[in-house]
């Protein structure tokens, strides 16, 4: 086993059957020391996280493989804290998608003229490039089509697969009594195909339950039970 990358949240592995191991860290996005799902620093280290977003993780990948949402998911260990995933290719450096359905963080810091913090949304879908020299930048279906990064077929279907993923998470939530503002997912190129990758946890989430925005560590008890 040798490591090929040290993220942010998440050390990457390859293995000697061509798949990749993921390692989960305590780690989460955020900036001085206060988690934010939408920052693209690490900005707080919290105990127990990286056990809590596997467990997610695995409870939804599951889910989706049941229900035929193409995913690159093949098996975790939760005793070690790994997961391992088919090899995927990334869009350029790494693209970052997020599905609104509230106004809220960068949204409502980039466009609070034009609306009210926590207005609903219509399962925006937004892709932004993975670039912490400039912040992540919002990028648009024609400039990931004439860039080259993404071709605009490619883009419908990371966009349709994000509004029903999103759909399936909300609806898990809601059952649990939570409101869904928005989440963050990564895709990439799997067998040809545009897939789901990486992780869904309470460290690529806000939602509300009872008057409040839910901690990191208190996803995965409402969710598991």
């Amino acid at each position: 086993m040798k490591m090929v990358y040290k993220g942010k949240t998440k050390d990457v592995y390859s293995l000697e059957n061509g798949n990749y191991l993921l390692k989960f860290k305590d780690d989460a996005t955020g900036e001085n020391g206060v988690f934010d799902p939408g920052a693209n620093t690490v900005g707080v280290t919290i105990e127990g996280l990286g056990m809590d977003a596997l467990k997610l993780t695995t409870y939804f990948y599951t889910m989706l493989n049941d229900m035929g949402v193409v995913n690159h998911f093949v098996k975790s260990n939760l005793e070690d804290g790994t997961m391992e995933v088919k090899p995927a290719k990334k869009f350029g450096k790494g693209l970052e998608v997020i599905c609104r359905l509230k106004a809220v963080g960068s949204f409502f810091r980039r466009y609070g003229d034009y609306c009210e913090n926590g207005q609903p949304l219509d399962y925006f879908v937004e892709v932004t490039l993975k670039d912490d020299d400039r912040c992540d930048p919002p990028i648009t279906k024609d400039a990931l089509d004439m860039l080259g990064i993404l071709s605009k077929e490619q883009y419908e279907v990371l966009k349709a697969d994000t509004i029903k993923i999103t759909k399936i998470v909300q609806d898990v939530l809601a059952k649990k009594g939570a409101t869904l503002y928005d989440i963050k997912f990564e895709f990439g190129i799997v067998d040809g195909k545009v897939i789901l990758i990486d992780e869904i946890s309470g460290g690529n989430m806000r939602a509300m339950k009872d008057g409040k925005f839910l901690e990191p560590l208190e996803y995965a008890p409402l969710i598991l039970g």
